[in-house]
């Protein structure tokens, strides 16, 4: 694949076989950017887990201390005095079968939905419009609650879902390069420790076999993940 000027000149600038300490990986992807958007920053990583055992799957949500930097556009299942809380959370739509029978349409302007335990069977139909969208509320994700108000909030403030794919790797948008280093430097250990905290028990021998970061159009940086991880614990 040819690359672009842009690209030569930036990995010229890191070192492909070194492992970096974060603050540093930070810093190169913020003094080398060369588009005119704010770019995502992504991590991603690798678990010596195997997902095909169901002991072994590493989900769950994380809020970050400093948001994702995205707007995020909230649906709400629910009725009565659960719906006002809603609204007055700041959700983007509530409803019930109104709502459904909306999406049903072929409506999906949300980036979550959030759902009431009674409300399931209005979203049952829903399954595959909702399901291959990764729109369905769940409860192992937060997103089925009696706590309409924290969850909303918390959604449009930067809480964001992780799972591991059928290849052990976890990657995730955990801010943009915007975002002061400091900001993103929180936010990552923030997003790596909650994943470390998800570790399944029957999990045997190294949990993170590699993590690297890079911004939306720059390659990745390779970080040493063992002395990160022994920071964090100080």
């Amino acid at each position: 694949m040819k690359k672009s000027k842009n690209i030569k000149a930036y990995l010229e600038k890191v070192d492909h076989m070194k492992r970096y300490d974060l603050t540093e990986a930070v810093q190169i992807l913020k003094d080398n950017k060369f588009v005119k958007f704010d770019e995502s920053i992504e991590v991603a990583m690798r678990l010596g887990v195997d997902p095909k055992h169901a002991d072994q799957m590493v989900r769950g949500t994380v809020a970050l201390p400093n948001g994702t930097g995205k707007s995020v556009r909230v649906a709400v299942f629910a009725q009565g005095d659960k719906a006002k809380e809603a609204e007055d959370a700041g959700a983007d739509i509530v409803g019930s079968d109104d709502l459904a029978a909306k999406i049903k349409g072929g409506w999906t302007d949300f980036d979550v939905c959030v759902a009431t335990p009674d409300m399931m069977r209005v979203l049952g139909p829903l399954g595959k419009v909702l399901g291959p969208r990764g729109l369905m509320p769940n409860p192992k994700t937060g997103t089925v609650t009696m706590d309409l108000a924290r969850t909303v909030k918390e959604l449009q403030g930067g809480r964001i879902e992780f799972r591991i794919d059928k290849q052990s790797n976890i990657a995730g948008a955990v801010g943009k390069l915007s975002f002061d280093a400091e900001q993103i430097v929180e936010n990552i250990i923030c997003y790596v420790d909650a994943i470390v905290k998800a570790k399944p028990i029957s999990t045997k021998g190294a949990y993170i076999l590699s993590l690297s970061i890079c911004s939306t159009m720059s390659p990745g940086l390779k970080l040493d993940h063992q002395q990160l991880l022994i920071n964090m614990k100080k």
